[in-house]
């Protein structure tokens, strides 16, 4: 038997592939009256000041952004670029080819699984249709909560949810928003996914100082999870990083990481969302 009861992963470059803003992002500035890199500013400038849902409702914080922009569309305007915004986020977002299997593969061992994700209003207004939506017990998204990893009441909120204390937990993510420091401070076991694709993902706030477990592929999560406590302890730390991504800001990073038992060499530490 496992010795956790649940796997908690994070959504963007961790189950999801390398996330990069698309040519869809164009029609949304356009539609506001926006040059696009200005948009795209001030998007990456207010991250966390978004994701928390302190500015209202998908259409006010577009209004908010659009403010911090210069520019002062019609109600009309802002109504199709929420829309036209919605699109152009799903359009970048993939799931990585194991991600299915994945989830499905740990709930048949017994294990609960969920998401913890920063991210704005298009996640969990997509999500639902997504392939893996009926392989998740709990969905914590911090727009909703009010919240931003690495603070402890996403993972928390998780839990409880769950029924479940943080140390039953794993926590799977690419290391944005401080989310693996964040994941153990809550109590929870953190690993982090530091796949290939990852060097040009788009990354707020690093967790450049942790030095947890490393996975390069996500179905090394079932190996760990089968593992006795005994069996997991060598299991290999990251080294050390140069990448120092100010919060707020999307960086691509990379860096050679080396693991042991088991683990496969891996060459991205990086992570983030739209």
């Amino acid at each position: 038997m496992p010795t956790y009861q649940a796997v908690l992963f994070d959504f963007f470059g961790t189950l999801t592939r390398c996330v990069q803003r698309g040519a869809a992002h164009r029609s949304t500035a356009e539609l506001l009256g926006c040059p696009p890199d200005r948009l795209i500013e001030v998007l990456d400038r207010t991250f966390y000041q978004r994701a928390s849902g302190r500015l209202g409702t998908a259409e006010a914080t577009l209004r908010w952004v659009c403010e911090q922009a210069g520019v002062y569309p019609s109600d009309d305007a802002v109504r199709s670029a929420v829309a036209s915004r919605h699109r152009a986020v799903r359009a970048d977002t993939w799931l990585r080819d194991d991600a299915v299997a994945t989830l499905a593969t740990l709930r048949r061992r017994g294990l609960r699984t969920g998401v913890i994700s920063d991210c704005t209003h298009e996640l969990p207004a997509f999500l639902p249709q997504l392939a893996i939506a009926p392989l998740l017990d709990v969905r914590v998204f911090s727009v909703q909560v009010g919240r931003c990893k690495p603070d402890r009441a996403l993972y928390l909120t998780a839990c409880r949810r769950l029924g479940l204390a943080p140390q039953d937990c794993l926590y799977v993510g690419d290391g944005g928003s401080q989310e693996l420091t964040g994941a153990e401070r809550a109590g929870m076991t953190a690993v982090r996914l530091a796949a290939p694709d990852l060097a040009e993902h788009m990354v707020f706030n690093v967790d450049d100082a942790w030095r947890g477990p490393v996975l390069s592929v996500l179905t090394e999560v079932i190996d760990l999870v089968d593992r006795s406590p005994e069996a997991r302890a060598p299991i290999g730390r990251a080294a050390p990083t140069d990448v120092r991504a100010p919060a707020g800001r999307a960086v691509p990073v990379g860096a050679a990481v080396p693991v042991g038992a088991g683990l496969t060499a891996v060459t991205a530490l990086a992570a983030g969302t739209p």
